[in-house]
């Protein structure tokens, strides 16, 4: 397996600060749920956001730690349990997305297995975390209890005619656009009150991003208008992440593909900001005593997080 050298340097960045069709199943037909389901809780600032009435949100993660899946969770299940209808993106293969919803028809006992054993996998880069087959395994209960819930698998190019389709893109850019161009494909298969999708922060920038003498616009650029759009970045106190990196002395080089030894994945070390000491909360805009990120139109803070290993 050969591994593009600017999805390598996309990992670096986070960790230093379908099938036949795309589009999502539809939900069998659900009537709104309007009892309090006591797992849901919507963090602080949510409200802020939904002012904004975007149908887009997205967070931009550091892939591999327990607490940014349950996040995006408690968001999708309190929105659901309000009787809206959501659509869950995540970084897996655009390619299984096919996969994905054929086991999501299926009971919650058929559900985990029934993705092992179709082949559904992930890179060991911290997509493929424990914490996200429990987000997928927790909105899956969610849906097959009523609540409208689905998800698609958005991330690189589902078939060879989209990969032509972006082929001139410069750097990064084919990557990029082929998951707006996913994300969007799922949105429009139904009337959904609101899409949150789950992906690295770089590609939830608002601004283009300069790699090996190219510069490319993320997906948040080309997933639609601004006014349509919200992104938000993740903020921490510190923690560890499973993540992969190049090992000590790799340099990439334009054209040159980086293979699997060029790279070593684990659980890493990372520093945050000084620890709030408040739960987890959305904020539109920069910190209390922060600049502001031009990059992103707000935050989501987690506090101290910890690693998710891969799932088995």
């Amino acid at each position: 397996m050969k591994i593009g050298p600017a999805a390598i340097l996309c990992t670096t960045v986070l960790m230093t600060s379908v099938s036949a069709s795309l589009n999502a199943s539809p939900s069998k037909n659900r009537a709104p749920i309007h009892h309090r389901v006591h797992e849901c809780r919507m963090p602080l600032g949510w409200n802020a956001v939904a002012a904004r009435k975007p149908q887009f949100v997205i967070f931009g993660e550091i892939h591999g730690t327990r607490q940014a899946p349950a996040f995006v969770g408690d968001v999708a299940c309190a929105l659901a349990a309000r009787g809206e209808r959501i659509l869950v993106a995540i970084e897996h293969s655009a390619t299984e997305n096919a996969i994905l919803q054929n086991a999501w028809n299926l009971s919650d006992a058929q559900f985990p297995g029934a993705l092992k054993r179709s082949g559904w996998s992930a890179p060991n880069d911290g997509t493929n975390s424990e914490a996200m087959s429990n987000l997928l395994v927790r909105l899956h209960r969610l849906a097959s209890r009523g609540q409208s819930i689905d998800m698609v698998a958005f991330n690189g190019a589902r078939d060879e005619a989209q990969s032509r389709q972006f082929s001139n893109l410069p750097g990064q850019g084919p990557h990029e656009a082929a998951q707006a161009d996913n994300i969007r494909l799922a949105a429009k298969a139904r009337s959904y009150d609101r899409v949150l999708v789950l992906v690295g922060n770089a590609h939830a920038r608002k601004r283009p991003i300069a790699r090996i003498g190219a510069s490319y616009e993320p997906m948040a650029m080309r997933l639609g208008s601004p006014s349509d759009t919200v992104t938000l970045n993740m903020l921490t106190a510190g923690g560890t992440a499973w993540n992969c990196v190049l090992k000590p002395g790799v340099t990439p080089n334009p054209g040159v593909a980086i293979t699997p030894k060029d790279i070593a994945c684990g659980s890493y070390p990372f520093r945050g900001l000084t620890d709030l000491h408040r739960p987890a909360f959305i904020k539109l805009g920069a910190l209390p005593g922060a600049e502001t990120d031009p990059d992103y139109d707000g935050i989501f803070w987690l506090g101290k997080v910890s690693t998710s290993p891969p799932s088995n």
